[in-house]
């Protein structure tokens, strides 16, 4: 489904690019989004001849104000790959260096103190009849999935109630970042949190159809990511935690981030073989790689580095580094 129109010069250009990437089984959601900024962008800037010239390109791959390293090498891939396919189909253009992606993004990890504040005042919001909204609802219980399963936010509010099994206490989880299905199992505790969820969801006049989202608002509209990052604010700020900024979080991403790392710690504590079992948390988090597993090795050791002091610290770089946690 296409999310925006194109007008500049390359409007026609960019939407065969998109639409042979997404008949390779990309999704292509962000990059859709970077083109509808570049296609204003050359809009703006006058452009009436089609062709990337090294000028426009050089600009566009700018640092801009609080941008951060990984969604400027974004940029820089959308232009690049853009420059690529209208060199194959005979249009000239300049191709441009990438430009760098430091690792110099360092996830927010929460203590458990914290989470606990977290989920402590996300009870608050709901328990407040008139400030209660549609998001509102879902937070209790949208927040515990998260930090329990280390799921994307992404793929949290696509979940229909096919996907959500609290008989036999899993989730399916079939639009992933990188389009792969998987199944996850669940704790008990989290199964009876989505219970009471879903319970009081049920006495609302909606629908129940199996193919539905399961975390709905009141009205029955689906849950949406940016719903969420805005509530998710408003809890830190009762829970006393600071908010920095969009780059810096606390993030709602970062409940996924504390995930791996107490998983891997709770791992390191029950002396399990943390290279042995890294495949499996690979799979449960959904990465198309160990490599970015692995980061949260490097990290939970440098947190914990008593805890995995009996672990071989060349080992720690046994997979290459990967360039931008939020690429998790």
């Amino acid at each position: 489904m296409n999310k925006y129109r194109f007008w500049g010069i390359y409007a026609p250009y960019i939407r065969q690019l998109i639409d042979l990437k997404r008949s390779l089984g990309f999704k292509y959601i962000t990059e859709e989004t970077i083109y509808s900024i570049f296609d204003r962008y050359t809009i703006e800037m006058g452009e009436t001849e089609v062709g990337i010239s090294k000028e426009l390109a050089e600009n566009w791959c700018q640092r801009k104000n609080n941008e951060s390293d990984s969604y400027r090498f974004h940029r820089g891939v959308c232009i690049n790959q853009l420059s690529s396919f209208l060199c194959k189909i005979g249009i000239r253009s300049y191709i441009p260096r990438l430009p760098k992606c430091m690792d110099s993004f360092t996830p927010y990890i929460f203590s458990k103190v914290e989470i606990a504040a977290i989920f402590n005042a996300a009870d608050k919001l709901k328990a407040q009849r008139k400030m209660m909204n549609s998001m509102l609802f879902v937070m209790p219980a949208i927040l515990r999935l998260l930090y329990s399963t280390g799921l994307r936010i992404g793929e949290a509010v696509v979940l229909q109630n096919k996907d959500v099994n609290l008989t036999d206490n899993f989730l399916v989880i079939r639009d992933s970042k990188n389009g792969k299905q998987r199944m996850i199992p669940i704790s008990e505790s989290l199964s009876s949190v989505c219970k009471e969820y879903a319970r009081y969801r049920d006495l609302l006049p909606l629908s129940r159809s199996e193919n539905d989202r399961f975390f709905v608002s009141l009205n029955g509209s689906a849950c949406t990511e940016d719903a969420v990052y805005r509530r998710f604010q408003d809890i830190l700020k009762m829970a006393g935690i600071p908010f920095v900024g969009n780059h810096n979080g606390p993030r709602v991403h970062d409940l996924r981030h504390t995930f791996a790392v107490t998983s891997l710690a709770h791992m390191a504590e029950s002396g399990v073989d943390l290279y042995s079992t890294l495949p499996i948390l690979s799979t449960y988090l959904g990465h198309q790689s160990l490599s970015s597993t692995n980061s949260y090795v490097r990290l939970t050791a440098e947190m914990y580095p008593g805890l995995l002091k009996d672990i071989d610290m060349v080992c720690l770089n046994v997979f290459p580094d990967i360039k931008c946690h939020e690429a998790n």
